[in-house]
This record gives structure tokens, C-alpha cells and sequence, in this order.
């Protein structure tokens, strides 16, 4: 008995290990400014998912989502996963995006590196790339969306945008999917305070308001009013999008009743929403 729970806990270890690595080579892809892992779907891939982890974990952990990975490998797309900057003490790894943190490299110019690279071995277009990312994965992404909204087609950030000091002003149109979850006490929609002494210390570290980003993007993309153009009511998502915008633009909020976490059933809504506007556009 012990044999074969030893043999079950070794195919799953082995089963889980085989998800990194760069499309069936067991080392990560490496360029100059990092690493990368991915899968491919057979044949061309029709473009890819980009997806930034979150804090504390790594490229290979997001290629343990299979849901999400499955789903796009499925539908005909590569699927990225870039290891963020590794923690200074600690292990795991994050991403540099916060006006008040030291940049080791620049964490915009490594994910356009990671999207020319994988589009160059794999055969897609680097213009069919939805960069998504999850808690401080998707703050990341919304940081590329502002401030270099031409570097991917599309963002898809969960559970994580902008932070405190909120940006001035975000460049602009993008194309852009927010989705987080109603009870999300981690990186909750209105933000929270992280460390400081209060909410009007300069000081402070304070993740962002994901309303205050909406304004942003919208403003980004010169959409006609503040109220949305379309509400969508169903079973899993409460959806809020702004259809009067900047040609080539798009921006929706999407809520769910959950907390800090990948909402089942995202892949399917981000791709129909990333292959709608592809085609739209």
C-alpha cells in the first residue's frame, strides 16, 4: 500500500513538473532579460495568452491552472507564463511596478522581450497577445496597459490594477478586460492599506482603487460618458462595459461573487472577449 501511494504521490509530482519548462523542453526559455515557460497547441498557434503570476509565485506555478491553460491551448493558442524578479531574502518572485520601488530591470521591456521571443519560436503573431496576470500579476499587466498600451493587444488583469499613488494620467486607447471578485479581502476593489501609518501618509504602501483605474482607462480611451453602455447580468459575472470609446478601444469590468482568486470559468469569458475585439477591430 505504502509502494503504491509513493508510486500515485511520484506520477502526480512528475505529471505537475511537466507543466514548466519552454513547449516540452524540460529548462525554462531563457532570454537575456529572464525566463519564461510555455505550451503550444499542435500546429500554429492563432496568438497567445500572456499570464503574469502572483506574489510569491513563478511562471512554472501558472502553468499549474489548468483550467485556464487547457482552455486556450484548446482553442488554438500558445500559452506564456514569464517569471517575475525574484524576492530579495525570500522565495518565490513578483513584479516591479510601484513609482516607489527599485527597478532591477525593466519589467515592460522583459514582457515585450518574452512576447517577441515566443512569437519568433512559436510561429504567432505578436500582435494576437492578450496580457493577463493575476493579484500582483494583474497590477503588473494594468501597469503595461497605461503606461506602454501598445506593447500587447489586449489586458485581461484578475484580482489586481492599479496602485496608490494612483498614475496621473494612462496613455492610451487599450483594449481591456478587469475582472475581480466582489468579496475579494486581499487585494479588495477600493484597495487597503498594506504598511504605513494611514490612508494620507505618503508613505504608505496602498494597493489601488479598480474604480479609480476604470476612470483612467476610460478617460484613456475618450469614451463619450462615465455610466456604461452595457450591463450584463449572469450567473457567474455582473458585467459593466463602455462601448462609446476611441476606435480600436474596449474596456469592461467584469465582478464575480468570489474572493481573491481565478474565477472558475474565466478562461472561456476573457477568450470570447479577446477574440471579439480581435475580429471588431
Amino acid at each position: 500500500m505504502k509502494k503504491l501511494a509513493a508510486l500515485s504521490i511520484g506520477m502526480i509530482l512528475s505529471a505537475t513538473a511537466s507543466f514548466a519548462g519552454c513547449a516540452g523542453v524540460e529548462d525554462a526559455c531563457e532570454i537575456p532579460e529572464g525566463t519564461y515557460h510555455a505550451e503550444v497547441p499542435p500546429g500554429t498557434p492563432k496568438g497567445a495568452l500572456m499570464f503574469l503570476h502572483g506574489w510569491g509565485s513563478s511562471g512554472s506555478g501558472s502553468m499549474k491552472m489548468r483550467g485556464m491553460v487547457n482552455g486556450f491551448l484548446d482553442a488554438g493558442y500558445a500559452v506564456i507564463a514569464p517569471d517575475g524578479t525574484p524576492r530579495e531574502g525570500r522565495s518565490g518572485r513578483g513584479w516591479i511596478f510601484h513609482p516607489y520601488w527599485d527597478e532591477e530591470r525593466s519589467e515592460h521591456e522583459f514582457l515585450a522581450a518574452v512576447r517577441d521571443d515566443a512569437a519568433e519560436r512559436f510561429g504567432f503573431d505578436p500582435k494576437m497577445v492578450m496580457l493577463s496576470g493575476f493579484s500582483i500579476g494583474g497590477s503588473m499587466a494594468a501597469y503595461v496597459a497605461c503606461l506602454n498600451p501598445t506593447h500587447f493587444s489586449a489586458y485581461a488583469p484578475i484580482g489586481g490594477n492599479l496602485w496608490r499613488p494612483h498614475p496621473e494620467a494612462c496613455e492610451g486607447p487599450v483594449r481591456m478586460l478587469h475582472t475581480h471578485g466582489w468579496s475579494d479581502g486581499v487585494v479588495p476593489i477600493e484597495g487597503r492599506l498594506l504598511r504605513g501609518e494611514g490612508l494620507t501618509n505618503p508613505d504608505s504602501l496602498i494597493q489601488g482603487d479598480s474604480f479609480h483605474a476604470m476612470e483612467l482607462f476610460r478617460v484613456a480611451n475618450d469614451c463619450a460618458n462615465h455610466k456604461p453602455d452595457r450591463f450584463d447580468i449572469g450567473e457567474t459575472y455582473w458585467r459593466r462595459a463602455w462601448e462609446r470609446c476611441a476606435d480600436g478601444s474596449a474596456l469592461e469590468f467584469a465582478l464575480h461573487r468570489g474572493g481573491h482568486s481565478v474565477p472558475k470559468g474565466w478562461a472561456a469569458m476573457a477568450l470570447e472577449w479577446f477574440e471579439g475585439q480581435m475580429l471588431s477591430n
